[in-house]
């Protein structure tokens, strides 16, 4: 933890933007920040995937789409202004709901010049769905929301997001939708903003409840199915065997994704007749009639994965199915590379060739993802080709990956923090990240991947990887602003280290979990986890969980007034810290002690605390704790008198906490440096400095921004003038 002024402001346990020289941003307002003139507006997001090539067949259903929402902004509309017109497209898996939606949303994007919002919900892929809380906080975020701006409760972050969309023209697509109740907060209620929504399920909530128009999809026509055949291997090849191509349509059972999949094999055989390969789909049909009787979401596609799978090389039929065992529906080149046990290169090499064959989607460079039947598919063949052994060990090499991927990125974002000793990890290409920025972005495009990975190493008992993956993963939820999964994965990790009897990692957990009842304002439940952590970290001999711990509950007693207890617990930190070298850990307790000092009036000793601090983060060298040592400096010295050592102070604090996009710290900083203004008489400036100051809370959503333009306006006090 860093010192702090209350639970906003936390740091290594810890609440700030970054430490180090890698202090960070995390899904800022795109552009600068400059006071005295407006603000630029965010960037409208673009958030749709990529287009589908070789889309057909549903003029229908796309001129019902227009249809509709040419109903919802007609000057005409019998839809109340207020009101927004929902397309619910359902359909059986396969049919091709998420094609159609994103192939319209690209057709009229432009009707949307405020930017497309796009999220796939997962209600049907492996591992949970995605929650209407996820959801917000991913689409707040992409309209320009501050990470720590954003509310921890539904329905606040329902109310925000409408009321950021409110008088915008949004196109929402919120695709794989599980049920009504998961999409009905993520439904805009601007005029000028239409939302489509894709789901197996019928939505009738949403259409007696919201008024919602649906969208029935059905399998495409026996001639739509042809013509899509016909896109991949030639119009000509499939009109001179017309008959054959019209019963490898049928076989398909005019699904877009099992058509895609047979048109491919097809093209990749151009020398074979198409009665050829219509033989050898009629002869693997027998093959899996002969095995089984089964009814299920794969009896309509069986016969054409089979066929088009039995069709690949070895290595690429053990990549198949292997992926099958990856926890979330898209994953990266470098997690494949651990679950198949291959390098990077080769990986990437057979993710395309899969992609090439249709088995496989690629909706973003480096991304890949199995459809849900196909992975269905590919998971029978893996039960039924891979031993229990095989399965497991490819597993731990994924979750391997992600664990060390996860502490080269703490290491760049937090170089300061926890660390525990990892599993092995040989011949694993793990990622290694230039600086935070970069560490960060990582984390933000796998963060749902890791939170997955964590309840898959929990429930296949691979314990000592479940407890040391939130350890490890703490400062990117921290910093991301992610509380409700920040607590999450630590209750989580302490149920696996207690499975496992890890008393570090029962230590460990239990100090993050200190961490967040702390930001939480549950200071009982907090100061509990802090006392239980210092008793197994003292049996641990680990010094740096028994001093952050002691700071810990230092900080509470603080704010709780119990000033003298507080000021022990920091000095029985500050000497753990030094006793054991930890520099970091012992200028956070010279800071918090330098707090203390001035909370009873002792200045002269708060001013000498906090610049013994300084002194010690620019020795280790740490910027940013040095600027942040300069928020109880700066202060102190001003209370002394020394105004100008004062502003010199703070000055530098806000030019370190600008480079760093730390926006609360600045905030401070620029608060902290009116009262300076204040004090000499300067009105002018320490107007302008309060004005700054709210502007920044106002973009932090921080109540604080009306006292401080309040403030700004109010007449001068005749004892400064």
């Amino acid at each position: 933890m860093v010192e702090s002024s209350g639970p906003q402001e936390r740091s290594e346990g810890n609440w700030y933007r970054g430490d180090a020289k890698t202090a960070i941003q995390v899904n800022s307002l795109r552009g600068d920040i400059r006071f005295g003139e407006t603000r630029p507006a965010p960037r409208a997001p673009r958030q749709l995937p990529l287009d589908v090539p070789g889309f057909v067949n549903r003029e229908a259903d796309l001129r019902a789409l227009d249809d509709l929402l040419a109903a919802a902004t007609s000057e005409d509309s019998v839809v109340a202004p207020a009101a927004v017109v929902v397309s619910a497209i359902a359909g059986a898996p396969g049919v091709g709901k998420t094609a159609l939606a994103v192939h319209w949303a690209h057709r009229c994007r432009e009707r949307f010049p405020d930017g497309d919002l796009y999220v796939d919900m997962r209600g049907y892929g492996p591992g949970r769905p995605l929650t209407a809380d996820d959801a917000l906080s991913g689409f707040l975020r992409a309209l320009g929301v501050p990470a720590e701006a954003i509310p921890d409760e539904v329905g606040q972050r329902a109310a925000l997001y409408r009321s950021i969309l409110d008088g915008r023209d949004v196109l929402v697509v919120i695709d794989n939708a599980v049920s009504a109740a998961a999409v009905r907060p993520l439904l805009p209620a601007s005029s000028g903003c239409f939302a489509v929504i894709t789901s197996r399920s019928r939505l009738a909530g949403l259409v007696t409840r919201e008024g919602a128009r649906r969208v029935t999809l059905d399998i495409l026509s026996p001639e739509g199915s042809v013509e899509l055949i016909g896109q991949v291997i030639g119009p000509e090849r499939a009109a001179a065997e017309p008959e054959a191509a019209r019963r490898l349509a049928e076989l398909c059972g005019y699904l877009p994704i099992a058509l895609r999949v047979v048109a491919e094999h097809a093209a990749s055989r151009p020398a074979l007749s198409l009665h050829g390969l219509l033989d050898e789909l009629v002869d693997e049909k027998h093959r899996l009639d002969a095995l089984t009787e089964r009814e299920d979401e794969l009896s309509d596609v069986r016969t054409v994965f089979s066929w088009s799978y039995r069709a690949l090389d070895p290595t690429l039929q053990r990549a198949f199915r292997l992926l099958s065992l990856h926890p979330s529906a898209e994953f990266g080149i470098g997690a494949a590379a651990a679950l198949t046990g291959t390098d990077e290169r080769t990986a990437a090499r057979q993710l395309r060739e899969l992609t090439g064959a249709h088995l496989l989607q690629e909706p973003a460079d480096g991304r890949f993802r199995l459809h849900d039947l196909l992975r269905a598919y590919a998971g029978e063949c893996a039960r039924a080709e891979e031993s229990q052994q095989a399965r497991t060990q490819a597993i731990r090499r994924m979750l391997s990956w992600y664990l060390h991927a996860l502490d080269y990125g703490r290491r760049a974002i937090l170089p300061h923090s926890h660390e525990v000793a990892l599993v092995p990890a040989e011949g694993l290409a793990v990622p290694e990240f230039a600086g935070a920025a970069e560490a960060m972005g990582w984390f933000e495009r796998e963060r749902t991947n890791l939170l997955a990975a964590l309840r898959q190493a929990f429930e296949l008992g691979q314990y000592d990887i479940a407890w040391k993956l939130p350890v490890v993963a703490d400062g990117f939820f921290e910093l991301g602003s992610y509380w409700s999964e920040w607590e999450q994965i630590h209750r989580q990790g302490l149920d696996a280290a207690r499975a496992l009897g890890d008393v570090l990692g029962e230590a460990s957990n239990l100090f993050c979990l200190g961490d967040a009842a702390w930001r939480g304002g549950r200071y009982e439940e907090a100061a509990e986890n802090y006392r239980r952590t210092i008793e197994l970290a003292q049996g641990l001999h680990d010094t740096w969980l028994e001093g952050f711990a002691l700071r810990g509950l230092g900080l509470i007693r603080q704010e709780q007034g119990e000033l003298t207890e507080a000021t022990a617990l920091f000095g029985e930190a500050l000497e753990v810290f030094r006793g054991a070298g930890w520099r970091r850990g012992e200028g956070m307790a010279l800071l918090s002690l330098s707090r203390s000092a001035d909370t009873d009036g002792d200045l002269e000793r708060a001013a000498e605390l906090a610049e013994q601090a300084s002194r010690t983060f620019q020795e280790l060298p740490d910027e940013w704790s040095v600027a942040w040592a300069a928020l109880s400096l700066g202060p102190a010295l001003r209370k002394l008198g020394r105004t100008g050592e004062a502003e010199a102070q703070l000055r530098q604090a806000i030019d370190i906490f600008v480079r760093h996009a730390d926006r609360r710290s600045q905030a401070m900083a620029w608060e902290a440096l009116a009262e300076v203004f204040d004090q000499t008489g300067n009105t002018s400036d320490a107007r302008q400095s309060w004005r700054t100051a709210a502007e920044l809370y106002e973009v932090l959503r921080d109540d604080k921004a009306a006292e401080l333009q309040t403030r700004a306006v109010q007449p001068p006090d005749p004892q400064n003038e």
